[in-house]
């Protein structure tokens, strides 16, 4: 642009942002003459938007406060340098102002910066003409979906003005881009919990799950104030700081991202709330982390999460520091300790608070009962004192807040900020797996199903607005001419972004209840996921770690996990180098054929006894069977049976401990593989009685195979572990229908990969 072209857009700009000319100038000679500050600042901008006014969303303000209560009490940022932007204050030039003026102007070399957008996205067709206009410049370039499309962010003003070609008033996405290059710190994290995935209707997938892109524009022209911000900005930035691709690794820190390009982003309805799952699962992750923690553990933990609760949604990690694996400055917590949660508020008593929760899993939370206790484990950020013994018992909740008791008396007085754990959970004995029909069945097939469904005892069917769904029943969408071409329906079980679930579509003309009759060992199998799924537990006392590995020439280490307690956790180093087939997403991507296995340690000073189930890729229960002893011939009283997997103190075991026994190699169909590994410090005694009763062979050594009774044997392991608690429900005046579990007496750890 010429010189004098240029001020008079950037005149226009200035006016559209409400700063001045001087504000403006300064922004130019930053580079040159900016000084560090003596102590690093930490700076947010939260963005959270759900009143659109043509399809509203209901959980980006639970976003907002899910990442505000985790930057003050986990990562010791200060309220007044938060700001959150919400519903109509977050409209394009508010949202664009506020990044200049809090986060460009503030931000010095060191600081620290969080950058969150919650909301739509969607991608822009340009005009004909304006594309040949934009391939001049040094910034717009085609979204992935199409070859004339660009990516934005849906601010609330965001409407199309109507006229023969539409002006869009979005946040582009290059724009974005700009503004973060044009921060002088690299301490910078930036999350986008939206999607700019191609949809063709704004409709949402069923039962309380929403998709977070609006469909494409067709023809739609830009703003042209959005573009003449891109020149001023491209006038501002450093030219290095300019080049290269945005989408590798240019951008500064780390960007995160809730989905591939391909794949929608999510928000779902819980019990009293709605939120990102991304978000969610994040937060949630990074509660629970420790200073020795990387990123990419905290973001694995998540993408797990999230494929548990929707499927076919992978959250993605660039910018330049998404190949560190090592901690960062952004992300070390305040506090030593790991946390379930926090209190943010006593009543004048002294003994009733109020807790936020959002340190427990998602999947945990909605079956979090009453009674659950809790102890104080740190005093507030900045004190070193964490000798606090304090416990809490959980007396009600409401979405991600509760109404905790004190129940014993201590000298240190409970006050807003201190962090707690787990001490007992409580969940329910009765816990079923609920299924929504898809919308799309015709009222007769819908009938017939909620029929069918009522007489399955462990299936709650829900309808939207209720409880929130696992999975859903539906009709499968013919792909291939030949099939389309006849009328008769196929029916098999989904995955909540629709997915099919393996091994679940049945044949053409099949009737709905035999449908669902043919489902049920499918379904028994899902709800036993479910339950083992509640026993994760890195809180515990138990000292123990588990890494999944590949078995080639080269170690690969692709997955660890260990307690927080554990005695190497403040000596934690890199999960190693990820394999060439990961690019950036959560879950580790392994290709049909590898050889796999697991290496546990018991770093604790007493033995803890090993139990291992799964799901295959085509979503069959399988179990680590243990060796078995065989009974003498010449006697009658010894009895044939499972031994427990025990793993002495400062001993480390391999699954499966030799490869002359067996190999663990992975088979397709291409698909997620989840394993669940429990340790706990009483035998397993039920739950091997019940792997007895599955099994005729007497081979002594170990194998891993398909289970016949998953929801059996994790019937069982409840028992077991509830035994090894030794904590009668009534003892602390939870219903006689639940588990009591005590924390520290077993711990649980989830992995999940996916095989190509």
């Amino acid at each position: 642009m010429k010189r004098r072209e240029f001020l008079k857009a950037a005149g226009g700009i200035v006016t559209a942002l409400g700063i001045s000319e001087l504000d403006l100038f300064r922004l130019s000679d930053r580079y040159g003459s900016a000084l560090a500050q003596s102590t690093p600042r930490k700076l947010a901008l939260l963005i959270g938007i759900n009143e659109y006014s043509s399809a509203r969303l209901n959980g980006c303000l639970t976003d907002v406060e899910l990442q505000r209560e985790l930057l003050i009490h986990r990562f010791g940022f200060q309220a007044a340098d938060i700001v959150t932007l919400s519903n109509q204050q977050a409209t394009r030039q508010q949202i664009e102002a506020a990044f200049l003026q809090h986060l460009t102007e503030q931000a010095q070399p060191g600081d620290t910066v969080v950058f969150h957008y919650s909301g739509y996205g969607r991608c822009i067709e340009l005009s004909d003409e304006q594309f040949s206009l934009q391939q001049n410049t040094e910034t717009i370039q085609p979204a992935p979906n199409s070859d004339l499309a660009i990516s934005s962010l849906v601010p609330i003003d965001g409407e199309i003005v109507s006229s023969e070609v539409p002006i869009v008033n979005d946040l582009l996405e290059e724009t974005l881009w700009l503004l973060l290059r044009s921060l002088r710190t690299e301490n910078v994290t930036t999350i986008l919990d939206t999607s700019f995935h191609t949809r063709n209707t704004l409709a949402a997938v069923p039962n309380n799950l929403r998709f977070r892109s609006y469909p494409q524009i067709g023809q739609g022209e830009i703003n042209p104030l959005e573009l003449e911000l891109q020149q001023q900005l491209i006038h501002q930035i450093a030219p290095h700081k300019l080049l290269g691709s945005p989408h590798a690794v240019n951008l500064p820190g780390l960007f995160m991202t809730a989905s591939r390009t391909d794949q929608p982003a999510t928000e779902a309805q819980w019990s009293g709330f709605s939120a990102g799952v991304f978000t969610y699962a994040l937060t949630q992750s990074l509660w629970e982390a420790t200073p020795a923690t990387t990123i990419h553990v905290s973001l694995s933990k998540a993408s797990g999460v999230v494929e548990q609760i929707v499927g076919q949604q992978q959250p993605q990690l660039c910018g330049q520091k998404s190949q560190v694996q090592a901690t960062m400055p952004h992300f070390i917590p305040d506090n030593n300790v790991s946390a379930d949660g926090v209190v943010t508020s006593v009543e004048d008593d002294g003994k009733t608070s109020q807790l936020w929760l959002a340190g427990l899993q998602p999947t945990l939370l909605q079956y979090y009962s009453a009674n659950s206790r809790f102890k104080v484990v740190t005093s507030l950020i900045g004190e070193t004192d964490s000798t606090s013994q304090a416990q809490l018992q959980m007396r009600s909740r409401t979405g991600l807040t509760a109404k905790a008791l004190l129940i014993n008396e201590t000298e240190n007085t409970l006050q807003p900020g201190q962090l707690v754990q787990e001490a007992i959970r409580v969940v329910p004995r009765n816990i079923n797996l609920n299924i929504a029909l898809d919308p799309g069945l015709e009222r007769i097939e819908r009938v017939d199903a909620t029929s069918a469904f009522s007489t399955i005892s462990i299936v709650t069917l829900v309808n939207a607005g209720e409880q929130p769904a696992d999975y859903l029943f539906g009709r499968l969408q013919e792909t291939t001419p030949e099939a389309q071409s006849t009328t008769a329906s196929r029916y098999g079980l989904f995955t909540l972004a629709q997915e099919l679930i393996p091994n679940t579509a049945g044949e053409a003309g099949e009737a709905v209840k035999v449908a669902v009759q043919r489902l049920i060992p499918k379904l028994q199998t899902l709800l036993a996921a479910k339950l083992w799924r509640l026993t994760s537990n890195e809180s515990s006392q138990l000292d123990v770690r588990a890494t999944l590995e590949v078995v080639s020439a080269q170690k690969q280490v692709i997955i660890q996990r260990e307690t927080h307690h554990s005695q190497q956790a403040k000596q934690e180093t890199a999960i190693g180098t990820p394999p060439t087939t990961v690019t950036g997403s959560g879950i580790p991507t392994l290709p049909i054929g590898s050889r796999i296995k697991y290496k546990i340690s018991n770093y604790g000073d007493r033995p803890v006894y090993l139990l291992l189930v799964g799901l295959d890729s085509s979503k069959n229960a399988i179990v680590l069977f243990p060796g078995k002893v065989i009974a003498a011939s010449d006697s009658i009283e010894t009895t044939p049976g499972s031994q427990d997997i025990a793993i002495a103190p400062g001993a480390t075991l391999a699954v499966p401990q030799t490869e002359i026994d067996f190999e663990w190699i992975l088979h397709g169909p291409p698909a997620v593989c989840e394993t669940q590994i429990i340790f706990s410090r009483s035998k397993f005694t039920q739950t091997l009685a019940a792997l007895d009763a599955s099994r005729e062979d007497l081979r002594t050594e170990e194998y891993i195979s398909v289970l016949s009774n998953p929801l059996e044997i994790t019937q069982a392991l409840l028992r077991d572990l509830q035994n090894a608690s030794a904590i009668a429900p009534e003892t602390i005046g939870a219903a006689t229908d639940t588990y009591a579990l005590d924390v520290n007496t077993w711990a649980s750890f989830n992995f999940i990969y996916q095989v190509v």
